[in-house]
């Protein structure tokens, strides 16, 4: 559960702001829907590898140019 302090004088705004900010962070969504459907270990190691190698592609590149 999330907790929000509103402060004394606080705008709402301000505080829904918050809210939002620390819901995201805390990949609350993103878990949800990840339970949401099964993956097998297979494709989620694929998937990682695919995204290890795109991001080494993306860093050696800024290296070389």
């Amino acid at each position: 559960m999330l907790i929000i302090p509103i402060k004394e004088g606080e705008n709402i705004d301000r505080a829904l702001k918050r809210y939002k900010r620390k819901f995201d962070r805390t990949k609350t969504m993103k878990n949800l829907r990840a339970r949401k459907n099964f993956t097998k270990p297979s494709v989620a190691n694929r998937a990682q590898r695919i995204k290890a190698s795109y991001v080494q592609g993306l860093r050696t590149q800024e290296e070389v140019g």
